[in-house]
């Protein structure tokens, strides 16, 4: 009892510490808006062999940590319905696939002719380093809010047929074992097994885990949600690591299962924490692991090959994204965000040494090489969105006026461009006293030309819109380009001048998704209005009745309501999609009564 007492307390004293750098890390790299991820890593090496010792073995808490993974992945599946995901093969199976083979055959080839070791050991070494980070890349899409946004889908297709890569990988590796007794599965063994896996786990949580969220609903206590989304995502994981598979794949389909639940936000809820600690103790894990030795005795080698590890993956991905139709911004940053090296190398790597293929000097190397790839990624996107920044403000800007000038208006319009000009020019067709924010030099230069007088500057600033007179206006238009403005940037500003009405621009459907939630006194899709006035006029013009027109818009203003309510609750565009007008699919019949405006008598007729 006593040995078990002093075991107990060691454990407790780690913990506090380990708890403790991370914590200390962590706030202090995001102050400086590092990110969580280094800070992980940092406590890790500080608290590891080769520095202070007070944690010597990092395996069990990659283990654990890799139930932070599966839990990570569990969340994403609930947040994609599968008719979103199947909307999503094209990346997935296009620019996943092709990021996979092209990223490993160059890393394989690279790494081959560098350190000259045969074709076996370059594959086993390649192979993996062509995978990216999930757990790093996928916590910054969900903290930036992109996870559902177009550019958030692609990053994560690609992630996700990373995950489905390592079982072909895994075979590879198995096939080319030089350990003796060692013999590769066959391949269609483990195909089948995969398939009947994710059958299963569809079956149960339809048939068995639908149901017992419902009894636990009916209970209603938040305790045994949090038990029922542990142990769903336990199990999940279990059952696939049982069949030799990806834990973190059986989290994820487990998740798709749930996206329709009703109990799905309160699953979240429970989950999200335990997430949260885990995957900081798995990234915790990865710093104890660094062999600094392996660095010390080469810094230089070891750090060139971090770099070209990144320099190579981020050249390619940009370079496939293009191929695909991606624009060259997006490209590029694609490509940095999918640069580092990822946590199922660490795997992919035992399995070559258990399997006699390479060293475990080569895999103290090669991990020590992606431990600092990932450790590049919050610097590069820091970069990127800098420079992003600098070339859409280079521009000399002192000479414009900023609102400290302005005088107190009932409504303050923040972007002067073709949306904002016509709802100002209305508001002073009124005699309206309205202030006008733009924060494009040139928009402001060519409204004075024109009489009109535009203050410059960001006006999703709080601090800005209370110089320019918020605090005393009834209204708040924002008539921003794009999809700048989401719900995070609205709420606050709501909460800063609650006397004030606010009225949004969107950009499109997904803008609009993104906004929901938020209380706002109306959202105005871009080119809605104008589209619609202008299949009203085409019917007219093709000899539509009057009162036949105002039908079919009602009708289809109706539907729009409809699926724009549904793919804001779901997050996903391709809901209801049966409701769509389209040829040869349902259409409205003629409607026989007519409003006055149709009898040339001027009488009217029942409307049906």
């Amino acid at each position: 009892m006593a040995v078990e007492g002093e075991q107990a307390a060691l454990v407790l004293e780690q913990g506090v510490i380990i708890l403790g750098a991370a914590l200390g890390f962590v706030t202090l790299y995001r102050r400086f808006g590092i990110g969580a991820v280094l800070g992980y890593l940092t406590a890790g090496m500080l608290l590891g062999p080769h520095l202070l010792g007070v944690v010597s073995d990092a395996g069990a808490m990659i283990a654990i940590g890799d139930i932070g993974i599966a839990m990570l992945l569990f969340l994403v599946g609930m947040e994609l319905h599968p008719s979103r995901l199947w909307r999503l093969k094209k990346d997935i199976f296009g620019l996943g696939v092709s990021q996979v083979i092209v990223c490993g055959v160059a890393l394989t080839l690279l790494v081959g002719f560098a350190r000259d070791i045969s074709l076996a050991a370059a594959v086993a070494i390649g192979m993996p380093l062509a995978l990216s980070s999930t757990a790093q890349v996928l916590p910054f899409l969900r903290g930036t809010g992109e996870i559902n946004t177009r550019r958030g889908e692609r990053a994560f297709s690609v992630l996700l047929l990373q995950d489905l890569a390592i079982v072909p990988m895994l075979i590879v590796l198995t096939a080319m074992s030089r350990a003796p007794g060692v013999e590769a599965q066959p391949g269609w063994q483990i195909a089948v097994t995969a398939l009947a896996a994710i059958a299963g786990l569809v079956i149960a949580g339809r048939y068995l885990l639908n149901p017992l969220l419902r009894i636990v609903g009916r209970v209603s206590e938040r305790e045994l949600f949090v038990v029922a989304g542990l142990f769903t995502v336990l199990a999940a994981a279990s059952v696939m690591h049982l069949l030799g598979l990806s834990i973190a794949l059986g989290a994820f389909i487990a998740g798709v299962m749930l996206a329709d639940s009703p109990y799905r936000h309160e699953l979240e809820a429970a989950v999200d924490p335990f997430r949260s600690i885990l995957l900081g103790l798995f990234f915790i894990a990865v710093g104890v692991s660094l062999d600094l030795n392996v660095i010390a005795m080469q810094p230089l080698i070891i750090v060139g090959m971090a770099l070209a590890l990144v320099a190579t993956k981020a050249g390619l991905i940009w370079a496939i994204a293009r191929g695909f139709g991606v624009r060259g911004g997006e490209a590029l940053r694609l490509g940095l965000l999918l640069s580092q090296g990822g946590e199922f190398a660490f795997v992919l790597f035992g399995a070559g040494a258990a399997s006699g293929i390479i060293t475990e000097a080569a895999v103290s190397r090669y991990s020590a090489v992606v431990t600092l790839s990932m450790v590049t990624t919050p610097f590069l996107m820091m970069v990127y969105e800098h420079l992003s920044r600098r070339r859409r403000a280079d521009v000399d800007t002192s000479h414009l006026p900023v609102p400290t000038a302005a005088t107190t208006g009932r409504a303050i319009v923040v972007g002067y461009g073709r949306f904002g000009q016509t709802v100002a020019q209305m508001l002073m067709a009124k005699d309206i006293d309205v202030v006008l924010i733009d924060s494009k030099p040139s928009q402001i230069e060519v409204s004075g030309d024109f009489g009109v007088k535009v203050y410059y500057g960001d006006g999703t600033r709080i601090d800005l819109l209370r110089q320019a007179g918020a605090e005393d206006a009834q209204l708040l238009l924002f008539c921003i380009d794009g999809v700048a403005l989401d719900s995070e940037k609205l709420e606050p500003i709501l909460e800063a001048f609650p006397q004030a009405e606010v009225l949004v621009r969107a950009f499109d459907r997904r803008h609009v998704m993104r906004l929901d939630g938020v209380e706002v006194a109306g959202i105005y899709r871009e080119v809605f209005e104008s589209a619609v006035s202008m299949g009203r006029d085409a019917l007219l013009a093709l000899g539509v009745g009057k009162a036949e027109t105002r039908r079919v818009e009602r009708a289809y203003r109706e539907r729009d309501a409809e699926r724009l309510a549904e793919q804001s609750k779901s997050g996903d565009l391709a809901v209801l999609k049966g409701r769509i007008f389209r040829p040869g699919g349902e259409m409205l019949e003629d409607n026989e009564g007519v409003f006055d405006s149709d009898k040339p008598d001027g009488t009217t007729a029942e409307c049906g």
